[in-house]
């Protein structure tokens, strides 16, 4: 399932982004590239429609961030901290036993 919503996301970030690009703005964005609207969306343009399907888009995407994002941790409801092996971390018994020192190398005599 995750699968399809992760498939589906990056489908609707694609679609969304292309909206948002072909809509009326002060440098006109990629609306410079798809002509003239006027015999498809009516006489306005396809500002109306372009603004409620961004909308529309906006609202699927937010919704299919929210069901990958539940179906995902429920399919990994485990830690990755549970695989860690705790007994190669175990710290060895403290002794009351002082610790050993080094012998200390003597100094050569003087003849």
């Amino acid at each position: 399932m995750t699968t399809i919503l992760l498939v589906l996301q990056f489908v609707l970030t694609v679609i969304l982004t292309i909206a948002i690009l072909l809509q009326k703005s002060s440098s006109m964005g990629l609306g410079v590239y798809s002509g003239s609207n006027e015999s498809l969306f009516g006489a306005k343009g396809a500002g109306g429609f372009l603004a409620k399907f961004t909308v529309v888009m906006g609202i699927l995407f937010i919704l299919n961030t929210l069901a990958l994002g539940y179906y995902y941790q429920k399919s990994n409801s485990k830690s990755v901290i549970d695989s860690i092996d705790t007994k190669s971390l175990q710290i060895p018994a403290q002794t009351n036993e002082a610790p050993v020192t080094p012998a200390v190398p003597e100094a050569p005599k003087a003849n």
